[in-house]
């Protein structure tokens, strides 16, 4: 099935500079709610603390359930309605944890009902210890430098037969990472340090089909994070599995347009590449256009019906499409044309 004619010639890579200001710009907006904001608004994972959904048979105002919890010491709790307004349920989210939920939860719904005069069913608590989340933190944060070392040294060799070269790279860097974080380094700070020598290693080792698309995947998890941040979404392990799936599909996006580019500079040898990887792009425009649609719809079902627990989940992945399938288009290529012409001026 194709949705764009056969033929089309948009000029994506003559946008490039104008798509540079834009992704520069959403990238900025992203670091500056990071930094005004403190760092993602962590969830209880990341953050530790107790979890609690409520029940009530009626509706109960929040400031009496406030005052319930404060007869229990829990002071300075996060309460928010939770579905519809008839359903009367509440989240309540608070930095204490480690107490005993056996104990803990009939005094709660004691002073609950005692609070709010009304029935109240305690329907979840979750409770994680402040070094539980820390280590959850860290592991995250491996997690996605691994999956992106990983991607590259497969982006290397499939496309400019380097595993050698990127396999060493990406041992030097992972068996730094791990030294440093076994010393007690903080973690943030090894993993940045990390990419951007990463990334300067690439750029001069030549290794730019594997540059472009680590640039795109850090476009798009760096913006994805932002909108977070701006919209005071919780960032929790849910959403890490969503960056993750976001990582996955924007990579399968990148992969089908080099796979093209290739394809295309053995058959137009003559071709300036800036002229090759526009005809690559168009030619595959129709299966990424069509691919983000159904991935779009999809998701957003799950986001209108799919619950509170799974909401933010499907709000990540709704924006890591419109990302990814941008920075596919316009990030990952072109990063690889702005290589090959800063090398060819060198020359």
């Amino acid at each position: 099935m194709e949705i764009i004619k056969p033929g089309i010639n948009i000029d994506f890579v003559g946008k490039r500079q104008l798509a540079y200001t834009v992704s520069s710009v959403l990238i900025v907006l992203s670091i500056l709610s990071l930094i005004w904001h403190g760092g993602p608004r962590y969830g209880i994972d990341f953050a530790g603390g107790a979890l609690i959904q409520v029940k009530f048979d009626r509706p109960a105002p929040i400031d009496r359930i406030k005052d319930g919890l404060g007869e229990l010491g829990i002071a300075g709790a996060t309460v928010q309605r939770m579905g519809e307004a008839a359903d009367n349920e509440v989240l309540i989210r608070t930095e204490a944890a480690g107490v005993d939920t056996g104990a803990f939860i009939p005094a709660l719904r004691k002073a609950l009902e005692a609070s709010s005069e009304a029935a109240v069913e305690v329907r979840r608590v979750e409770m994680v210890g402040p070094q539980v989340g820390k280590d959850l933190r860290e592991k995250a944060l491996l997690a996605i430098f691994f999956a992106l070392t990983f991607i590259a040294i497969y982006i290397s060799g499939r496309f400019e037969f380097k595993w050698a070269q990127s396999g060493v790279v990406a041992l030097v860097l992972g068996g730094a990472v791990y030294g440093l974080y076994t010393f007690g380094v903080s973690m943030p700070f090894i993993i940045l340090s990390a990419l951007i020598v990463t990334l300067v290693l690439f750029w001069v080792l030549g290794l730019k089909y594997a540059l472009g698309a680590i640039v795109a995947l850090l476009h798009d998890v760096i913006i994805t994070v932002g909108i977070f941040s701006i919209a005071e979404k919780e960032f929790t392990i849910t959403v890490i599995a969503a960056l993750l799936t976001i990582i996955g599909y924007s990579l399968n996006d990148t992969i089908i347009v080099y796979d093209r580019i290739r394809e295309n500079l053995k058959k137009l040898l003559k071709t300036p590449l800036a002229a090759v990887i526009n005809r690559s792009v168009n030619e595959t425009l129709s299966r990424t256009i069509l691919t983000a649609g159904t991935v779009f719809v999809v998701v957003a079902a799950l986001y209108l019906l799919g619950g509170e627990i799974i909401k933010d989940f499907a709000f990540a992945i709704l924006v890591g499409v419109v990302v990814g399938t941008y920075s596919s288009i316009y990030v990952a290529s072109s990063i690889v044309l702005t290589w090959q012409e800063r090398a060819r001026k060198r020359r």
